[in-house]
């Protein structure tokens, strides 16, 4: 395992924005697959197929599959909040576009950052990082109020549950800094994550109706990339960076993404996007930037 660094290198940053493209990239393909899949059910085999690859990289490698009785309260947090926040967010994806999901679900690091100052030493809110909360909210409010021609082909429920999806990450993130589960190795993590949640997004879907839609070779493809590239290396890369980085410098960095999530569902999707989800997009791009500022040293 890597030294703990104090900030953000080269490697982390170049690495980090490969990343955020493939988690915007991640939405328009969440949004492809519902069309084949039902949503919880979608994200039930992508858990399974996750955890298959994780667990096989860990026997590869030789890794421990331990998990101590002490850290059982926390995963279960950890878990639970994991599999909440797909269900959520693979449901808003079927309710509202790409473009508004990628500006409000990643406003992430907004709720984060708040909670991460009275909860995570060193994770303090400073007067810029209060500037940045207070423009990223009003963009996150702008977003979810727009009406009219402003909705853009979105729906109140789909942005209300992007939001709720929000929430439950920064839960996790919190988690993985600021109890026991920390000690595990980023793989356990996940692999207990992926488990879970795929246990029991493929027990409930039934109650989310039909679990097959109209499926096509471009369904399967689209799991496939989600199991591969977002659940299982990607998810477990940014876990190995909140390990190495500062948690809110690595959260607060995907400032990149709901910009790179716009583009996306402009480009693939065709999705229109009206001044006010542009101007929301640009009020969360600039107050996470404010919220990454690293604080001067004295």
């Amino acid at each position: 395992m890597s030294a703990k660094k104090d900030s953000i290198d080269l490697f982390g940053a170049s690495t980090l924005l490969i990343l955020m493209i493939i988690l915007a990239l991640n939405q328009v393909v969440i949004k492809v697959g519902n069309d084949g899949f039902s949503p919880v059910f979608g994200a039930g085999l992508r858990s399974i197929i996750g955890f298959l690859i994780v667990f096989t990289w860990m026997r590869v490698r030789g890794f421990e599959l331990e998990l101590p009785r002490t850290t059982w309260p926390a995963m279960t947090v950890f878990a639970s909040l994991f599999t909440v926040e797909f269900i959520f967010l693979f449901i808003a994806l079927d309710y509202t576009t790409v473009v508004r999901v990628s500006v409000i679900f990643y406003s992430m690091p907004v709720w984060m950052a708040l909670i991460g100052h009275f909860v995570l030493p060193g994770d303090r809110v400073t007067i810029v990082k209060a500037l940045g909360l207070a423009i990223a909210f009003g963009g996150v409010v702008v977003a979810l109020t727009a009406r009219g021609d402003a909705l853009a082909g979105g729906s109140l429920i789909g942005d209300l549950l992007a939001l709720a999806a929000a929430f439950c990450w920064a839960g996790i993130v919190l988690c993985a800094k600021g109890t026991n589960v920390s000690l595990l190795r980023p793989e356990m993590q996940l692999m207990t994550q992926l488990l879970v949640s795929g246990i029991i997004l493929t027990a409930i879907s039934p109650l989310f109706g039909p679990l097959i839609r109209e499926l096509a070779p471009i369904h399967f493809a689209a799991i496939g990339f989600q199991a591969l590239f977002v659940a299982s290396g990607g998810f477990l890369f940014f876990l190995y960076l909140l390990k190495v980085y500062p948690a809110s410098s690595v959260a607060s960095f995907s400032f990149l993404t709901p910009v790179f999530g716009v583009w996306f569902g402009w480009a693939l999707l065709d999705e229109p996007i009206s001044f006010a989800v542009f101007a929301a997009l640009i009020m969360v791009a600039v107050g996470l930037i404010f919220i990454n500022k690293p604080a001067r040293k004295t």
